[in-house]
């Protein structure tokens, strides 16, 4: 897999229940060329963005440009049902219902593979010879060209590795400089605040050593950082940002972005927004050379989390 960045598609699509209509097609065709102009070419879906509307859109500007499809990767997820009136949210990773979701989302996105197929959330109820059953054979039949996990830890990807025939290349969990847990455990083993953290420890260092990919959602914090703050301690995370930025010669949301990249163990953040402007914004990041110091990084962690390091 290509480093870089990977363009979410999670607000293409329309979560009011409502059908897609030509704002929203204009939107999303706008969101992918600014995507492709940064030098973007890995997007990430799931079929419950949008309630599969996410999906239906993108496939609406991939059959206008012809060709497109071949110059880019889809991934997408399936492992989430939402709760409904008569049922309750759950995680299924049936086979049957994992076969049944990939052609569903096959059929909205118009292709005939998936570049990447990951697991949503893990089902316990599912045994992993099941789940693992499963991907090995639409692996096998050429539907999705490789297989990964989202939000798993290092012993349950390990457990599902036993029964899956390809290698697990991926695990998409949430990191960023607001939601750090991943990095918070690493320095507090043997601290009171340890128990705090909640992050399953070993994951990220597992996933190094085994050669899986950690892509990373809410990289961007929703531009609490970048223009929406949402507390008072964001303030002076984007004045480091802002400052860092005008050093370098680029935005804040680079420097966000490279903060998470520098990391050894070669993330990719995951960036969500539909703004042509913002996601222009992440160009700086696209070829995955952060340009941090290492003052500079532990300088952003610090303001970050708001008090000193053990």
């Amino acid at each position: 897999m290509s480093s870089g960045l990977i363009y979410g598609c999670m607000g293409l699509g329309r979560w009011d229940g409502e059908a897609l209509d030509a704002a929203d097609r204009a939107r999303a065709e706008a969101a992918v060329e600014a995507a492709l102009a940064a030098g973007i070419t890995r997007f990430d879906h799931a079929d419950i963005y949008g309630h599969g509307t996410a999906e239906a859109v993108f496939g609406a500007v991939l059959a206008q440009a012809p060709g497109l499809r071949d110059r880019i990767q889809i991934q997408s997820k399936c492992g989430i049902r939402l709760g409904t009136a008569d049922s309750p949210q759950m995680y299924d990773l049936r086979a049957h219902t994992v076969r049944a979701r990939v052609h569903e989302s096959l059929e909205r996105l118009g292709t005939g593979h998936l570049d990447l197929l990951l697991l949503h959330r893990p089902d316990p109820l599912t045994p992993p010879e099941e789940i693992g059953a499963v991907l090995t054979a639409l692996h096998d039949e050429g539907v999705v060209h490789a297989v990964g996990v989202s939000n798993m830890s290092a012993v349950q990807i390990t457990a599902l590795q036993r029964h899956t025939g390809p290698r697990l290349v991926a695990n998409q969990l949430e990191m960023g400089l607001h939601r750090r847990a991943w990095l918070e455990g690493a320095v507090l083993v043997n601290t009171p605040a340890s128990a705090e953290v909640g992050f399953p420890h070993g994951t990220v260092e597992h996933c190094r050593a085994e050669g899986i990919e950690l892509q990373a959602w809410g990289a961007l914090a929703n531009g609490r950082f970048t223009g929406l703050p949402q507390d008072p301690g964001d303030e002076a995370v984007a004045d480091l940002l802002r400052r860092l930025a005008e050093d370098q010669g680029t935005t804040p949301e680079t420097v966000l972005l490279w903060w998470l990249q520098q990391h050894p163990a070669g993330v990719v953040p995951v960036i969500g927004t539909t703004s042509p402007e913002r996601i222009a914004s992440c160009s700086g990041a696209v070829d995955g050379s952060a340009r941090l110091s290492h003052e500079e990084w532990y300088g952003l962690w610090v303001t970050a989390r708001g008090g000193q390091l053990p």
